[in-house]
């Protein structure tokens, strides 16, 4: 018979989460920072580090995988049924999932690991790209692109806004209201059919979630 595989123990399982922790404080004040750094601030060996991750590389893989997957399951739990709506919508549930470690998810969306969290946000793309094609036939969006290449504007007005965000240190509102204000410009509303779409929808759009 097969030898079944051993449990982690469960200090184990508590140092990998803690250097996931500090990983995501340290990173997002200092991308650059050393697994050194991280372990320490972890209260761990450098050499604890290297039996979890034995890169900087498959630290960040770890939290990029994890990142996506939390935002994922944060957009499929809601929806609207009117595409320009639910664009907007998808601007606030991802940017709420992602504004306190801007500097950490620039550094995935700029760097190697982008390719590695497209799978996972495969559906948020094919979504925009339901939208957009919805929004063209209903005649509230631009119909003079292909539904592809404006979902592609989208996603592109939300990196823009990531980084300025991130540069000027925008607020969470400040942040979430440009998100959207930016995507339903890429959709084709000017901008002042956009402010409409966020002060008509403010309790859903901007509005801080209630415990």
């Amino acid at each position: 018979m097969p030898t079944p595989a051993r449990a982690p123990r469960r200090d184990a399982v508590s140092n990998r989460e803690a250097l996931l922790e500090a990983a995501r404080t340290i990173l997002n004040g200092d991308p650059e920072a050393s697994l050194d750094t991280i372990a320490a601030a972890a209260g761990l060996t450098r050499r604890s580090v290297y039996g979890h991750f034995p890169s900087r590389n498959t630290l960040l893989a770890e939290l990029a995988d994890r990142g996506a997957a939390r935002v994922a399951a944060a957009v499929d739990g809601a929806r609207a049924d009117d595409p320009v709506l639910d664009i907007a919508l998808l601007g606030r549930l991802v940017w709420d999932e992602i504004e306190h470690v801007r500097a950490m998810t620039r550094l995935v969306v700029h760097g190697p690991l982008r390719g590695r969290i497209g799978p996972v946000l495969g559906p948020i793309h094919e979504r925009l790209v339901t939208d957009a094609e919805h929004a063209a036939r209903l005649r509230s969006g631009r119909g003079d692109l292909p539904p592809e290449i404006v979902a592609r504007l989208i996603e592109g007005a939300a990196f823009t806004v990531l980084d300025e965000s991130t540069r000027a240190g925008l607020s969470r509102t400040e942040g979430r209201r440009l998100v959207i204000l930016a995507g339903l410009g890429a959709l084709g509303l000017s901008w002042r059919e956009a402010h409409a779409v966020l002060d008509t929808h403010r309790a859903l759009l901007d509005e801080e979630a209630q415990p």
